[in-house]
Order: structure tokens, then sequence, then C-alpha cells
């Protein structure tokens, strides 16, 4: 072979191992940027109507909830969780959106909420970051420019959905009567189990379409009626369920006149919590609901191991809104009592190196926190409008304090019952506006110091050496009155309570 030939071949084989070489490193990096710029998958399970007080985690040594457990174990709990509207249309239209309720103007008298917030919410947001989003469960509110759309709740947001899972109304135990979920009925006829059947479905959907994706599980455990999954009937068969200090009606005597004058204090008997033996008989139902979706969960956790995507996939836990079960001598919910209003928060983030994996945190934070931790883990800038912060940076340390208040809303049911109510890192302050002279009930004030009194047994509001403490609560609630009046929408008769609840006591 000619000379020059030998040295040309061998010029272009030089040529081709080194390009090869190149392409090969190349892709080794484009390899690694795309692991180093991988986005987290995001599981957000939420309950309806769980008292803060119902795991172990939070100090109830009556309850099983072993999945819950593992979650508290391997990530942070927040002992201060609140819910800034204590009702579940109101709270899920805030969880769903990071905004207080006279911003999405959102409750059962008030009205649906509005496509302009529903276009900031949080599953809009990451879908168009590249997100595939699912849902099932009990949506709760109605997205509406006009005031129809109840009891279609879910109907039009559903098509915002790359999974759909949800029903509208209260939705049903029985997985048969819920449309969507029909074809679980047979294996999962309870409707939490079938919650977690639906959620392993999308995420093997998600890894085979190799996207990262959000579900959202919301439950109907463990609101009313009563109907637990019978296959964990022997549960709590045989348990005997504690008291909290601040059980019965002589619990709630201190509390203003307001308080008792809603559907919370006939509930105190006409659901059995004044009988030891019916209160234990409500309290394992309750409790075995609970216990249904930590099952569910496991079901969820169990699968994510299974795809060996459990590395990669942050779990966020909370409730729409706390539950009485007696305390204060009342049932229910709404009142933003501690009871009512707090509720169980647990976020795992397994990438996270400097987590405190099994940590608490003592930080006040609420319901629409939730939804910019959300964006933030998916890298999506928390839009301005937003009420809520992250709360990232709780996981890098427990100490840090994300907000100096938090307010507590409630404008639904009897007007007697509406009041605004402020928080910070130890007080909390309620004030109820209602008045009715001829039956001596005036406008009042309550101060509670949470942190030496949880259980809110003493009012401080007339002690005379918490004045100081009393007109700093004070000012923040005007802050917070003030910020109602120049954000809060004009619509849906929210634009009136900033003169309702304008403080008419003297300093």
């Amino acid at each position: 072979m000619n000379l020059n030939k030998i040295n040309r071949k061998m010029n272009y084989l030089c040529v081709l191992y080194m390009s090869l070489i190149v392409g090969l490193l190349g892709l080794q990096s484009c390899n690694s940027q795309t692991d180093k710029e991988k986005k987290p998958n995001i599981i957000f399970f939420f309950t309806d109507d769980q008292a803060y007080d119902t795991q172990k985690d939070y100090g109830n040594p009556n309850t099983k909830t072993p999945n819950l457990d593992v979650l508290a174990q391997n990530g942070v709990v927040f002992k201060r969780n609140y819910n800034t509207t204590a009702i579940c249309m109101a709270s899920r239209a805030n969880v769903m959106t990071g905004l207080y309720e006279y911003k999405t103007g959102c409750n059962f008298d008030h009205g649906p909420l509005k496509t302009k917030q529903w276009s900031t919410s949080y599953p809009i947001l990451l879908k168009e970051a590249g997100y595939r989003v699912g849902f099932a469960g009990k949506f709760g509110f109605s997205v509406s420019d006009t005031d129809e759309g109840w009891g279609e709740e879910g109907e039009v947001a559903k098509k915002d959905f790359d999974f759909w899972g949800g029903s509208p109304g209260q939705t049903s135990y029985k997985t048969i009567e819920n449309k969507s979920m029909a074809k679980y009925a047979q294996e999962y006829p309870h409707s939490s189990r079938s919650y977690g059947a639906a959620t392993i479905d999308f995420i093997n959907e998600s890894v085979k379409s190799n996207e990262p994706f959000c579900m959202s599980v919301f439950f109907k455990a463990p609101h009313k009626p009563a109907e637990p999954d019978p296959v964990f009937d022997t549960v709590y068969k045989n348990t005997v369920f504690r008291k909290l200090p601040n059980y019965g009606r002589e619990a709630g005597k201190h509390l203003a006149e307001q308080s008792r004058m809603g559907r919370q204090y006939p509930r105190f008997v006409d659901w059995g919590y004044d009988k030891d033996e019916t209160y234990q008989e409500e309290l394992r139902k309750y409790n075995q609901l609970i216990y249904g979706v930590d099952y569910s969960i496991g079901m969820v956790l169990e699968q994510l191991k299974k795809l060996n995507i459990d590395d990669n996939t942050i779990i966020i836990f909370s409730s729409d809104n706390g539950y009485f079960n007696g305390s204060h001598g009342l049932g229910s919910k709404v009142l933003p009592y501690e009871e009512g209003a707090r509720t169980p928060l647990i976020i795992v983030d397994p990438r996270y190196t400097k987590i405190h994996k099994g940590s608490s945190t003592t930080s006040i934070t609420g319901n629409v926190d939730i939804t910019a931790t959300i964006l933030d883990f998916a890298g999506i800038n928390i839009p301005s409008i937003y009420d809520g912060k992250s709360l990232r940076p709780v996981l890098d340390n427990p100490n840090t304090r994300i907000r100096a208040s938090l307010p507590i809303i409630q404008v639904w049911g009897p007007k007697a019952t509406h009041c605004l109510t402020v928080m910070d890192a130890q007080y909390k302050y309620v004030f109820w506006y209602y008045e009715d002279k001829e039956k001596g009930i005036h406008p009042t004030e309550e101060l509670f110091d949470i942190v030496n009194d949880p259980y809110e047994m003493v009012n401080l509001a007339k002690q005379d050496d918490h004045k100081d403490q009393l007109n700093t609560m004070r000012n923040l609630y005007d802050e917070q009155l003030k910020h109602w009046k120049n954000e809060g929408v004009q619509y849906h008769g929210y634009d009136k309570y900033t003169s309702i609840f304008k403080r008419e006591i003297s300093k």
C-alpha cells in the first residue's frame, strides 16, 4: 500500500478515535448534568379533619400510625402548624393557591375560587414547569368566575391534571360511589386504600414516561360519617383513649361566649363526647379511619422503594383542619383554638444532606406555606402574591423562624362565631366582634400563652401583668387587618370584614 495512503488512513483513524473519546466525555458530562438537575418527585398526602395529637410524634401514646412514624423518623415534624382557615373548602383553596382566605374569596358561605387565583396554584405552575401532575380524593372547592359550580368541585380543575381520581362534594368512603375511582372498588372497596392504589398507578405511568411528578392525595378520612375500613376492625378493639387536659365543658367556661354559639357546642353531646362509653367508641372509629390512611401511605412508600425512586421523592403530610374531639366541650372544627385549627405536618426530603432527620420544630407555620414549599422544592419561583413562605430553611435548621405571625380567619357559619385571630411564636390573640346587648354579649378579646398554656386554659387578656404583650398582639392584629384591607378581594362579601373586625375595645 502507498505510504501516503497509509498515513491518511492512520490520520483518519486517529481523528475518529478522538471524536469518539470527546463524544463519550460529552455524554458523561451530559448525564452528570442531567443527574444534577434532576427534579424531585413530590407526593402530598392531605387528610380531612385530623387533629394534631393523633400520632405518637405529637404526644399521643394510644395511636398506631406505623408509616407516619417512619416519615417522622426520616423527616421533620412541625409541632405548631395551623390552617389559616379551619374548614375544608377554604383550607383546600388556601393550600392549593398559597393565599389566605380573604385573597382566595373562597368558602362555603361566600363563593368559588376564581380562575385568576387558580392560574397561580401549585398544580398549574408545576405542570407549566414540566411536571406530570395528578390528583385523587376530595377536591373540595369549585373553580368558577361566576357563583355557579356548587356541588361540582373539581369539575373545572380536573382538565389541568394529567391523572384524575377526584370526586365532587364530600365524596364517599365507598369506592364504588366515587365515579373516577370505581375501577378500584372490587379490590379496594374502602376509599382510603383505593387512593393508595390510584397513586401507585400514577407513579408507574410517570416513571414509564420519564417525567418528574407531583401527586396530591386528598383523603376523605377521618371526616364524618365515621365509616372506617372493616379490614382494620381489630386495630383499636381494646384501646382506651386518653382525654386531653382541656376535655369537657367545664374546661370551656372561661372562653368567649361567642365560641359556644355555633354547631361546635351542641356537637359535644350530639356526637357522644360527653359520655365515656360513646367517647371511646367515637375515638376508636376516628383513629381507625386514620389507620386506614396510614396503611394507604404505606402502600405508596413500598412502591417508591420497589421502583428505586424513594431517594428522589419528597413526601409531605398534613390535614385540612384539626378536630376538637371534646376539648373545651366542643365537637368539629372551625374555631381558632388549638384543637380546631392546629394540624400535623411532616416533611421528608431524602435528598437533603443537611436535614435533621427525626427532629421536630416549634417554628410557627401555616397551610399556605405548604404551597410555597412545593414550588421551592421544584425549583419554581414563588409568586409574589403568595402569603405562604417556603419551609425549606426549617429543614436545614429546625430552630429557623420563617414568619413573625400568622392569622386564623373564621368567617363561616353563624355570625356570632366569626372572628379574626393572630399568633406569634408564643401568643395567640382572638378578637370576637359580635355583640348582642340584650343577651349581654359584647366584643371580646382573648390572649393565650401557647408555649406555657398549650391547652388554652387561661385567658390573659384582662391580666395586668400581660398588658404589654396584649398591646403587642393588638398591633399584630391591626397589621393583619390592614393587609386584608389592602390585598383582600372586593367580592363575595370579604370587603365588609375590614370594618366588622376593627377593634372597638379601648387600650
